[in-house]
């Protein structure tokens, strides 16, 4: 990737609080004398970040006030990237990640397709089981590409999963989901703890930062542990039931 432009660091470090939760909607954001200091930038930089972010709809800017992290319009989590392991805390029950490989690997044709690379081109790989009070409710299976990411295989899975890993460190602005009904392969329905009949949810998601792919994601949900979907107050703030 080229390298990020000045005004580009501000908007990412922004957008990456925004989008892991250290900034809600309604949050004060630094002010643009203390961006200055932190990134040792000029004004005009940091401003220009700060426009951008509000002609995207990211912040709000009050003349004399300051800037504001803008409140979510509603909208469904398939537009959204949801954190399991917070919903399931959310709900009150123990959450975990239980990583089951990570690795460079050679990326299979329709991987390299989805991410714009060429079949053989080496990509991270990683795979692992969500838990809801030990219970098994989702398998998920990553690929990442390292140009974009490539640290990604030295993080700890056990402590931060990998989705949530990348939410907090690549700040994201495309997503893609599909989302389809099938039957486990023999290894996922081991995984799941569940029968080779049973149905499951299949959520394959996209990302895209500044058009460069991301990753490509396959959650598999067995559909009588887990639904997909969310729901919304007035003003638009997520709440888990």
């Amino acid at each position: 990737m080229e390298p990020t432009a000045r005004y580009q660091q501000v908007e990412d470090y922004i957008v990456r609080r925004i989008q892991d939760g250290s900034w809600p909607p309604g949050h004060r954001l630094p002010s643009e004398h203390e961006l200055v200091q932190q990134f040792g930038m000029s004004r005009m930089t940091v401003n220009r970040a700060l426009r951008d972010l509000m002609q995207k709809g990211r912040i709000v800017r009050l003349a004399g006030v300051g800037s504001f992290v803008a409140q979510d319009k509603p909208q469904s989590t398939l537009l959204q990237i949801a954190s399991i392991g917070r919903e399931v805390r959310q709900r009150g029950h123990d959450y975990r990640c239980a990583p089951l490989g990570a690795d460079r690997v050679a990326a299979p044709p329709d991987i390299a397709a989805w991410l714009g690379l060429q079949a053989g081109a080496s990509v991270f790989h990683s795979v692992c089981l969500h838990l809801e009070n030990e219970v098994p409710v989702q398998f998920e299976d990553r690929y990442v590409n390292p140009a974009v990411v490539p640290q990604f295989l030295e993080q700890d899975f056990n402590a931060l999963p990998p989705g949530d890993y990348l939410v907090q460190n690549v700040p994201f602005d495309e997503i893609e989901h599909v989302v389809d009904a099938v039957l486990p392969t023999k290894d996922q329905a081991s995984h799941l703890q569940i029968g080779a009949t049973e149905p499951c949810l299949l959520l394959t998601r996209r990302t895209w930062t500044r058009a460069t792919p991301v990753t490509m994601v396959r959650c598999l949900h067995p559909s009588s542990r887990y639904r997909l979907g969310s729901r919304f107050d007035a003003v638009g703030n997520q709440r888990f039931g």
